[in-house]
């Protein structure tokens, strides 16, 4: 089994990072969990928070919205909707999709509710614990 995987994390706007790693943490939908080479294959949706890439020359984060990451032994595809760098991105990058969201979550349907308050709040938790 190799020591390395590959890591792809891409969002619509760019593709930000392609590289080999040691390990990846992922803000999943159930949780967080960490994904290794010769991980079992999975597919989890994300929500925000910060994506930490471990490789030979250090770690690596990054902050995405939501997406999902697909896993196998020997890679991991981050799709994000948003995904910013982690030493680039500031509180006012996330402002404009925590208004959109509370928007969002105001006209959900009932049935959605609790899903659309729950992005907006792991999304102002995401920005309250930016340095």
């Amino acid at each position: 089994m190799a020591n390395v995987m590959q890591f792809d994390l891409v969002s619509p706007e760019r593709s930000l990072a392609s590289f080999e790693a040691t390990a990846v943490q992922i803000p999943g939908a159930e949780g967080d969990l960490t994904a290794m080479p010769g991980h079992s294959p999975m597919l989890t949706s994300l929500r925000p928070g910060v994506v930490r890439v471990q490789t030979a020359d250090g770690e690596k984060d990054y902050v995405v919205t939501r997406g999902f990451a697909e896993i196998s032994a020997d890679s991991i595809s981050v799709i994000a909707e948003h995904a910013h760098k982690g030493e680039e991105i500031t509180k006012a990058d996330l402002e404009d999709v925590i208004a959109d969201a509370r928007k969002a979550a105001q006209e959900a349907p009932e049935e959605h509710k609790v899903g659309a308050e729950k992005f907006v709040s792991d999304l102002e938790h995401l920005a309250e614990n930016m340095v």
